[in-house]
């Protein structure tokens, strides 16, 4: 069911967790990921990358994942990734996308900020809550980065003002993460962080997720992170699982089904592994 609010995501940075979310592409991947919460037995975000539009029609990208995660009795959202285009933006909306998020960290200040406005407008006009980005996360969504980039770092003292002048529900920051993996490890700046939280009170989420030691984003989450983006370490577990089953399968006549139960199986025990490590639950599912 679709109950993932902005209440969701304060009530997880005052209890000091986070809501994974996670990159969907087809119907294995977003049956993946509904059973990988409703496992857990916690909250997670179903996301669409805007990314994926150039491969899946839109409309029926979103219908699919919208109905699938509309049927599970796992409390899930559904949230447009990464969008710079407002058309876009609100096409989501309309098909019942339950938040969105506007990238304008291309841009400058005042432009981000004006775009930013723009999305929140509508996203408040839908009943839906609108996450922003201030500082530009280096790499790509569905592509690995073989080093970590100078980045723009996100400012403290501008993310507040950013903030208040554009009512987002929620903030994406640059605080050393990557999307994809990086030869780095995606090291992350803390202290940074704990003064961005310090004068920011909406629920700060982490992009670039995969590859960072479980440690440091236990320090990040208690730091008032309280959602996390996950996509390249599902993809990393969907490829391993093809590349164990792809020969037998094809030697079995092409056993197709077995490759995609395979795949699936895969990306829910990763999904579900990293949901339990953001909300503090260990592996064998009992709150630490």
């Amino acid at each position: 069911m679709l109950s993932v609010d902005a209440g969701e995501l304060i009530a997880a940075r005052k209890e000091r967790r986070a809501v994974g979310a996670f990159t969907t592409y087809n119907l294995e991947t977003t049956i993946a990921l509904c059973r990988a919460a409703e496992a857990a037995g916690r909250p997670a975000v179903l996301q669409l990358g805007a990314g994926a539009f150039r491969h899946v029609d839109l409309g029926v990208l979103t219908r699919l994942v919208v109905d699938v995660a509309g049927l599970s009795p796992a409390s899930l959202g559904v949230h447009l990734d990464h969008s710079r285009d407002l058309a876009e933006i609100q096409a989501c909306l309309d098909l019942g996308c339950s938040s969105v998020m506007v990238d304008g960290s291309h841009l400058p200040f005042e432009e981000n900020v004006e775009l930013t406005r723009a999305a929140v407008s509508a996203g408040h006009k839908a009943g839906v809550w609108v996450e922003g980005e201030l500082g530009a996360i280096p790499g790509e969504e569905d592509r690995s980065v073989s080093a970590r980039p100078e980045a723009l770092l996100t400012d403290p003292a501008q993310a507040a003002q950013f903030v208040e002048r554009t009512g987002v529900d929620a903030l994406a920051v640059q605080i050393g993460n990557v999307h994809g993996f990086s030869a780095a490890g995606g090291r992350l700046d803390l202290d940074r962080l704990a003064a961005i939280a310090a004068v920011v009170q909406v629920p700060l989420v982490l992009h670039g997720a995969s590859g960072i030691d479980d440690d440091v984003l236990r320090a990040a989450i208690r730091c008032g992170v309280a959602k996390i983006n996950v996509n390249a370490e599902l993809r990393r577990a969907c490829f391993g699982a093809l590349d164990r089953t792809l020969a037998p399968a094809r030697d079995d006549g092409y056993h197709l089904q077995r490759v995609l139960n395979a795949a699936r199986d895969s990306v829910a025990a990763a999904a579900e592994d990293r949901i339990r490590l953001f909300a503090g639950l260990p592996q064998g599912g009992q709150e630490t």
